[in-house]
């Protein structure tokens, strides 16, 4: 449980401050305005896991995401930089509050589809609400041939589902908080005694250190993991950067996978005990409708 309160403390620590300079932005609002609160995350990830921000109308964004091998691998590894795993995949705003995605992964040669939705968002002014909602949902086929050819799985065996509620608050133009209760559902599993229905507790926090660096942490608790397997909860941390078009993720996981199923409900090394994956994400957004 240590790296929870590591992401505890890292959360609550500037609330004092936060509380103050939110109320200072409130008093020189005009109360007979209401204003959409922008920007809680850089982009749509928070880390390994998605954040509540969803793509403008028109826009889409090409993703690509690398995990190398475990830092504690040693030189003949090149400290895990000889291994890579790969996903790439293309988000496209249909409106301001729905994204559309697809990607494909290395990692057990997995394809991804997803829907975000933006419920709800964060309102300062006349009509304020306090926190952002983004409702995520995914399907996953896992294509890579791991069985007999007598034993091929039919289609529908291979498939997994993620549901999840992002929650999140923007406290000051600095640091933001989310939530996110998380359900992965696995039409199969190795074996019996391993639960088809997975629950999970996401929890993420964004500190903004200058107009284009911010650190980002990311925890995700895995309520009732595999049997089968030995599950370690998912952490991350990392570094944006955001570079006008692009915004450039610098990521420490012990988690290898860049889907939820992946990490949520695969990643087997600890992070503390040094099974450490350096990776990345970068994106690339292209204003391809034009908008009134």
């Amino acid at each position: 449980m240590k790296p929870i309160f590591l992401i505890y403390f890292l959360m609550l620590m500037p609330l004092s401050a936060m509380s103050q300079e939110l109320e200072a932005l409130l008093e020189e609002t005009s109360t007979d305005t209401t204003f959409l609160v922008s920007g809680t995350f850089n982009g749509t990830r928070l880390l390994n896991g998605h954040s509540v921000e969803t793509r403008k109308t028109g826009v889409l964004e090409f993703l690509i995401s690398h995990r190398f091998g475990r830092v504690n691998s040693g030189f003949d590894q090149l400290f895990g930089l000889d291994d890579s795993t790969i996903r790439f995949g293309f988000e496209y705003g249909f409106t301001d509050k729905l994204t559309v995605a697809l990607g494909r992964s290395s990692f057990e040669k997995t394809f991804d589809g997803y829907l975000k939705y933006r419920l709800l968002q964060q309102k300062i002014g006349k009509q304020p609400f306090p926190f952002s909602v983004t409702l995520f949902g995914s399907a996953t086929q896992k294509t890579i041939k791991d069985y007999e050819p007598d034993e091929k799985p039919s289609f529908s065996e291979r498939l997994t589902y993620t549901g999840q509620v992002l929650i999140a608050r923007k406290f000051n133009p600095n640091v933001s908080l989310q939530f996110a209760p998380t359900l992965v559902h696995f039409n199969t599993t190795a074996i019996e005694a391993d639960p088809h229905d997975m629950v999970a507790l996401g929890f993420g926090a964004r500190v903004k250190i200058s107009k284009r660096i911010s650190l980002n942490g990311e925890y995700y608790y895995n309520l009732n993991p595999f049997e089968s397997l030995d599950v370690k909860n998912s952490v991350a941390f990392g570094i944006d950067i955001e570079t006008g078009g692009h915004i450039f993720q610098l990521i420490f996981t012990n988690s290898v996978s860049m889907i939820e199923k992946g990490f949520i409900a695969e990643t087997t090394g600890g992070f503390f005990k040094g099974d450490i994956h350096f990776g990345f994400n970068i994106s690339r957004a292209f204003q391809i409708k034009k908008t009134q």
